[in-house]
Order: C-alpha cells, then sequence, then structure tokens
C-alpha cells in the first residue's frame, strides 16, 4: 500500500501499544513492524517507555507497590504521562516536538532518537505518509492502556493493540541473557498482575490481537500485526463522547477511591494486629513474620480487589453509591485473612 493511503480516508497516525511481560518480544516486534512500514512507505516510530523513564521513577514504582495506593500520583505516573504528551506535543507541532514537557526530566536523548525518523524522514517517504508509533511497555493494567485509547480518541487516530505471550519461564530465561536483566521476581510479580485486552469487557479494547512469542515472531505474525493496523487506521477514533465512554470513566474513578479507602483501613487493620502482638509479648522474629504476611496479603487483597471492581462495579455518574458499604464488605474479608494469621503466629509463639 503507498503512501498516499493517508490522503484516501485513512487517519493521520495510529497508536498501537505493544503489551506483556518483560522479554516476551516487544522490542523485537517493534523492529521488525519498523521495517514493514517503510516497505508501505509509512513512517513508524517505536516509543520504549524503558529508555525514556528515568531509572529512580522505576525504583519509586517498585517502592510502593509494595504498600498498595499512593495519592498524589507518583513520579512514576508522572513519567508515563509526559511519555504521551510528548507524543501530542509532536503530532501538535513536529517541529517542536524536541521539547521535553516543563517539570520533566525524561531523557531527551531516547526522545530525540524516538521522533528521528519522522521528523527527517527517508527521501522517498512522503511527508504525507500515515505515522505510526509503537509504544513499548508492558502496559500490564487496562487503565494504562486506556491513557493512550483517550489520546487517539483526542486526535481522531487509529487505535489497536498486540498483546505478546509468551510463558513464564521463556520470558525469565531471555531476561537473564541481557545486559541489565530486569529482577526475575520482578516478572513473577507481574504475571499476577497483568491483565490482558478484553474487548469482551472493555469496548474500546477492540482493535486487539494476541501472538504467541515463546517460540518466536513470523512473518504471517507481521502480518497480522500490519492489517490490524491498517484496519485501525482506515477506522480512526471518534472524539464525541457516548455513554458507554463516560460510564466507564466513573466507574474508573468509583473504584479508585473505593480502593484507596480499603487500602487506608487495611493499613489500620495491620497496625491494630501489630499492636495486639506486641501486647502479647511476641519475640522480634515473629513480629517481622507477621507484618511480612500482613503486607503481602493486604498487597493480593488489593489486587484481586482492583480486578473485581474494574469490570464488574455497576458505577455511573450520578448513581448514588454507597461507598463506605462497599468498602467495609471488603474490608471484612482483609480483616478475617489478617485474625487468621494473627492468631496463628501467637499460637506458634505459645
Amino acid at each position: 500500500m503507498a503512501a498516499e493511503d493517508a490522503a484516501d480516508g485513512m487517519a493521520p497516525a495510529c497508536l498501537c501499544v505493544l503489551c506483556g511481560l518483560p522479554a516476551a518480544g516487544k522490542s523485537s516486534l517493534a523492529r521488525e513492524l519498523v521495517g514493514a512500514t517503510a516497505q508501505r512507505g509509512w513512517r513508524a516510530a517505536v516509543v520504549p517507555y524503558d529508555d525514556l523513564i528515568p531509572e529512580e521513577a522505576f525504583r519509586t514504582r517498585k517502592a510502593e507497590d509494595n504498600v498498595g495506593l499512593q495519592e498524589p500520583p507518583t513520579e512514576w505516573k508522572i513519567h508515563r504521562h509526559a511519555v504521551l504528551c510528548c507524543i501530542e506535543q509532536f503530532l501538535d507541532n513536529p517541529q517542536s516536538s524536541a521539547k521535553l514537557p516543563s517539570g520533566c526530566n525524561m531523557n531527551k536523548a531516547s526522545w530525540e532518537k524516538c521522533i528521528g525518523a519522522l521528523v527527517q524522514p527517508d527521501a522517498s517517504v512522503s511527508h504525507h505518509a500515515p505515522l505510526l508509533f509503537l509504544l513499548d511497555d508492558n502496559f500490564y493494567y487496562p487503565s494504562m492502556r486506556y491513557e493512550v485509547y483517550q489520546l487517539a480518541r483526542k486526535y481522531s487516530l487509529g487505535f489497536c493493540q498486540v498483546h505478546l505471550h509468551c510463558d513464564l519461564q521463556s520470558c525469565i530465561s531471555r531476561n537473564e541473557s541481557r545486559s541489565e536483566p530486569v529482577p526475575a521476581q520482578v516478572i513473577v510479580e507481574m504475571v499476577k498482575r497483568l491483565e490482558l485486552p478484553n474487548p469482551r469487557k472493555n469496548s474500546w479494547e477492540r482493535n486487539s490481537i494476541s501472538l504467541d512469542t515463546t517460540e518466536h515472531v513470523s512473518k504471517f505474525d507481521i502480518q497480522k500485526v500490519m492489517e490490524l493496523i491498517f484496519a485501525a487506521l482506515r477506522n480512526p477514533q471518534s472524539p464525541i463522547e457516548d455513554n458507554t465512554e463516560q460510564t466507564e470513566a466513573d466507574r474508573l474513578r468509583c473504584a479508585t477511591s473505593v480502593l484507596h479507602q480499603a487500602d487506608q483501613a487495611c493499613r489500620r487493620l495491620i497496625s491494630e494486629a501489630m499492636k495486639t502482638a506486641k501486647e502479647n509479648h511476641a519475640d522480634p522474629e515473629d513480629m517481622r513474620s507477621l507484618a511480612t504476611q500482613l503486607n503481602q496479603t493486604k498487597a493480593t487483597f488489593l489486587h484481586d480487589l482492583r480486578k473485581q471492581l474494574l469490570p464488574e462495579a455497576p458505577f455511573a455518574q450520578g448513581e448514588d453509591i454507597d461507598t463506605e458499604r462497599v468498602v467495609k464488605r471488603a474490608v471484612d474479608v482483609f480483616d478475617h485473612k489478617k485474625t487468621e494469621i494473627l492468631w496463628r503466629i501467637m499460637c506458634e509463639n505459645k
């Protein structure tokens, strides 16, 4: 397909989300897609979040992932938003796209490398050719992917998602051969957190496919992705709001509020349990074990609660939601687990 596609009813650009576990093959797929798009006369840029976001932001994320929800947004979330702001800035004015958003210390050299081929494309590539942004990240929560979708809606762009499925052991093995491997435990934990694109629950994820990358990416896989991208360019997202989108956005806000309150309630219950153990003269080793088990249980509880709330909770704008009741019912479950852990350790101590 030639570059004239852009003027033939196609969107000016497509945002393609590549999601999956670390070492699942996202970067390799992105390189293959850049070559495939060049053959069509399109312009493409890979947006690697790991290269753009400073390492200290990742360290902040890891620390906060262990203690539940945090307000205000973490530095890591701010940088993720900054990546999309940079893409938006390019869409608004390609000539000023090398400037980073104020207050952001994102890796400027990496960003300039991302957009280099877009700002100064090959002479054979038309300036009217479609743009393809390949967003390379884990994107393990739907909310992370939804932000990209919102940007596509705002500018009437194409939007699609490619999930790379690779079994855990293969990811860990590939990761170990990297110059800067991710800790294996991070990959193991991400398996628990990863929420795959699900068009049946989220209508905005309908333009999604899954590739099995345990072995390798085939030419047929590349063809499937290119067909998905072409379809997304042919059917750009509409900026017109509808009730379904508003309901999903409201549900996300309400669910976030419930999760935040549940997190605070769980913290208080853990504090009370630690106080009870201390008053019953638990030794230091038992105290450490109690704290570890309670915090791990809390993290799992909040993760499961989040998965339940986002797709299922019937939150809608203007609906009278008894948030206190929802939180209490959920926290009662954690309270029961907390009591079991506490008394098991107390009995063992005796």
